[in-house]
């Protein structure tokens, strides 16, 4: 199971048309891939939360363009779709006091899915990570 750390980028827009294209454009014309989106919207604004798995740091991208961002590191993980791998992963990293503030993903059904987590601590989560769940 492959686990490395993201970046995950978090801006606030305003809940327009348009607004999510321009925003994502910025990452196009950059040539960073965006693998992984949520959002969520309250009346007329919303947090947009965007991981990209870049080696390179652009926030001066998402600033130059007049957003304020935060940005974190995120773990990214690839789980076989079947049944308990999620409740695998949330009880040993409860297990070990991590911590899990966000979390969304996508699966391929019947194949691999991705998912994508902040964490309270994310080196001991990837150290845990890696020997609990790694190839058995």
């Amino acid at each position: 199971m492959p686990v490395k750390l993201i970046r995950q980028y978090t801006v606030f827009l305003p809940n327009i048309p348009g607004a999510l294209s321009k925003f994502v454009e910025l990452f196009a014309n950059e040539g960073v891939n965006i693998i992984g989106i949520a959002s969520e919207i309250r009346d007329d604004s919303g947090v947009v939360r965007v991981a990209v798995d870049a080696d390179r740091k652009v926030s001066h991208i998402l600033t130059g363009a007049g957003f304020t961002t935060i940005e974190t590191s995120m773990i990214s993980l690839e789980l076989s779709d079947k049944p308990g791998q999620l409740m695998r992963l949330t009880r040993v990293l409860g297990e070990n006091n991590i911590n899990i503030t966000t979390v969304y993903g996508t699966s391929d059904t019947g194949h691999v899915g991705r998912l994508l987590l902040n964490v309270s601590d994310s080196e001991r989560a990837l150290e845990v990570l890696r020997a609990e769940l790694g190839p058995k």
